[in-house]
């Protein structure tokens, strides 16, 4: 299944934010920057990536409905699979 490019637009968006954040805790442990202030960061990557991926999937399983696809056993398994890859 494609998405299309406006459901796409606003994941990208938080993809490059989490980027920009990713960027930071690497300079941040290049300059030897407090353990506490990097983890926070980290958390703020790790929580951006996750909220990314849940968006992606449930922009998939809209997409889903809104077309009226039936989603048969297999599909079904497949984005259960996708979403609890999140976990």
């Amino acid at each position: 299944m494609q998405l299309e490019a406006a459901a796409t637009k606003p994941l990208v968006t938080r993809m490059k934010r989490a980027h920009g954040h990713l960027a930071t805790v690497i300079r941040m442990l290049e300059e030897g920057s407090d353990c506490e202030d990097v983890l926070m960061q980290l958390a703020a990557v790790n929580k951006a990536l996750s909220r990314a991926g849940f968006a992606l999937v449930a922009s998939g399983m809209e997409q889903c409905l809104l077309e009226g696809d039936d989603l048969d056993g297999s599909q079904r398994a497949r984005m259960e699979k996708l979403f609890l890859a999140l976990a």
